[in-house]
């Protein structure tokens, strides 16, 4: 463990999250958003003065060429994945998806230059303009310190990479293994009904079962 270390960072909760993660950093992303999340939904966001889909953003954000990847632990909402098959953008890989069934933490990391992290998942009640009195209670934490994004990156990259798999006490239930398995459980499940080679993929994105 590292020693502490003094950490400048700002506090948010409610709607400030919101207002500070999505519409002030992730829709203006220049280069890159990595967003790890727990449940995804088909949050609403505020664009040109009415209020759209996420799914939308983020075809903006990938016909700027910003590479956008989705690292979530359950089945996305099925409001979410109709809107995200309506996408060609997204579809062809604009989004990429992967998921892992341990993923509990959340972050969203904008240009490797700037980090979220805290309770809210990519949900209207989360991270969306759900209003004040139905927002969940969330708290999370803003920086630009490298050495918490780079800590808070090196995660999202060994689970995204399929590197954990390798010692995962799960693998044998992940529904859509990244990489390969223990050693001792390496023999992959056949395509029959329920086994990993039955899940649906789209464009470039691992995708998840219907």
């Amino acid at each position: 463990m590292s020693a502490p270390r003094p950490l400048s960072a700002a506090l948010l909760s409610g709607s400030e999250l919101y207002r500070e993660v999505v519409l002030d950093k992730l829709v203006h992303a220049r280069e890159s958003v990595s967003i790890a999340t727990a449940n995804v939904k088909d949050m609403f966001i505020e664009q040109g003065g009415t209020f759209r889909s996420i799914t939308e953003a983020f075809v903006m954000l990938a016909e700027r060429g910003v590479r956008l990847r989705l690292l979530h632990a359950e089945l996305p909402s099925r409001p979410f994945r109709k809107s995200f098959d309506r996408k060609q953008e997204l579809v062809r890989g604009g989004l990429d998806l992967k998921i892992c069934p341990r993923v509990h933490f959340k972050a969203v990391i904008v240009d490797g230059a700037w980090i979220y992290l805290g309770s809210a998942n990519l949900t209207g009640a989360g991270l969306g303009a759900k209003g004040d009195d139905k927002r969940n209670f969330e708290l999370g934490f803003v920086t630009e310190d490298f050495d918490t994004i780079d800590r808070a990156t090196a995660l999202f990259e060994a689970v995204w990479s399929g590197a954990e798999c390798g010692t995962c006490k799960l693998f044998e239930v992940c529904p859509d293994p990244i990489g390969d398995g223990p050693p001792k459980k390496s023999k992959r499940r056949g395509k029959g009904k329920g086994g990993a080679g039955s899940l649906v993929q789209l464009g470039k994105a691992r995708r998840f079962g219907r």
